[in-house]
This record gives structure tokens, sequence and C-alpha cells, in this order.
């Protein structure tokens, strides 16, 4: 009965995006972009059912049940890292995943106490397709926007989206892809400096092991 719960298509990706804090349906659409809004709508009404989710007020929220899968599917995600062909990994790209979970992890703390406007372009793909904003200002979450919000940029990233994922996901690291040149950094010389230090990483970057 657990299985026919949870492993149905996307659920425990569902669910992960929950446990790193999304509350909103849009926000964990955005969690899960390659999954339609029909079959996501559908994944929530049945883990709502099960008792896993409770819904009050357009918000969806772990019930017990569904907080005491956190170890679970942690640890798939840590196996998957350690285990899963890093190549077949990087061939599944998507900038929009990338973008919303390096928003979620972004450390502030390192940055100037004012609002800071980073874009990133990501140069293999189309200009449309490829652009994105991270506003950080003390005391706000961090906003990600993929049209042009308007505000002067303090810093321009520029990177190929391979590099970038392999980064962040832990696969090799950020100055690796700094010296090589396949990340980067223009614009205001504090924030390219401190840049690894506020970037951050995904939070099962650790369980990589990399030659």
């Amino acid at each position: 009965m657990a299985a026919e719960l949870l492993a149905t298509r996307w659920t425990l990706v569902v669910l992960g995006e929950m446990l790193s804090g999304s509350t909103r349906f849009n926000d964990i659409r955005r969690g899960v972009p390659r999954m339609s809004s029909a079959l996501l709508a559908k994944r929530l009404r049945e883990l709502v059912d099960a008792g896993v989710l409770d819904h009050v007020d357009g918000e969806y929220t772990l019930t017990r049940s569904g907080r005491d899968l956190a170890p679970i599917i942690q640890g798939i995600g840590r196996w998957a890292l350690r285990w899963v062909d890093s190549d077949c990994s990087l061939a599944n790209l998507d900038p929009r995943l990338l973008m919303w979970n390096m928003r979620r992890n972004l450390r502030p703390d390192p940055m100037p106490r004012r609002r800071v406007v980073v874009e990133f372009g990501f140069n293999s793909l189309p200009a449309d397709e490829g652009r994105y904003w991270l506003i950080v200002a003390p005391g706000m979450p961090v906003d990600l926007c993929s049209i042009d919000p308007a505000f002067q940029i303090d810093l321009l990233v520029t990177a190929d989206l391979r590099a970038m994922t392999s980064a962040w996901m832990g696969m090799s690291s950020f100055d690796d892809e700094l010296r090589a040149g396949r990340i980067e950094l223009d614009g205001d010389a504090g924030l390219a400096a401190s840049f690894t230090r506020w970037i951050g990483q995904s939070g099962l970057a650790s369980a990589v092991e990399r030659a």
C-alpha cells in the first residue's frame, strides 16, 4: 500500500519540494517544472486523501505522517547523488529548476546589507530561456525573476548550464569551474570575490564522491 501511494510518478519529487519549504501550488509547481499542472493537482489530492498532506486556505502542509517521510526522501536523494551516473544526471538539465533551488539555498549573510541584483546568463540557451535574476534584500525572501526586473545589475554571472549545475550539485567545485572559465563573473568586485560563500550548494552535495 505504501508503494502504491509513494511510488507513483513524481510523488517523491513533490514531497521533496514540500520538505524544502514550498506550500503553495505555484511554488511547488516551480520546484517540479517538468510536471504538468493537472498531474500535480492530482498527486496533491491523492496525498491529502491519504493523510500525508493537509490543504487549508490554498496552502498544502505536511502532516505528521508526511514529515515522517523526510529521512526516507533525503536518503533517496543522497543515494542518487552517490550512485546515479553523473553524466546521466547532467544530461537532464533544467535552468528553471536549478535557479529555483539556488534561490532557496543562497546565503545572504556575505552580501552587502542592501538590495543586490545578480543576473545569470546561460550561454548555451536562447536569451529568452537562459536569463534569470536573483534579488536579495535585507529582511525579504530571495526573489527569482525570469523577466528583467529593470533594476541595476550588481553582478553578471555568465555560465555554461552544465558547469553551473555540476558545481551546485557538488559534482565539481565552483572554484574549478571559475578557473576553467566555464563560469565568469563581471561587476561588483566584492560580490565576485565572495561568490563561492554566498552562492550555496545543494543540501545533498556532501553525498557526492568526486574523483
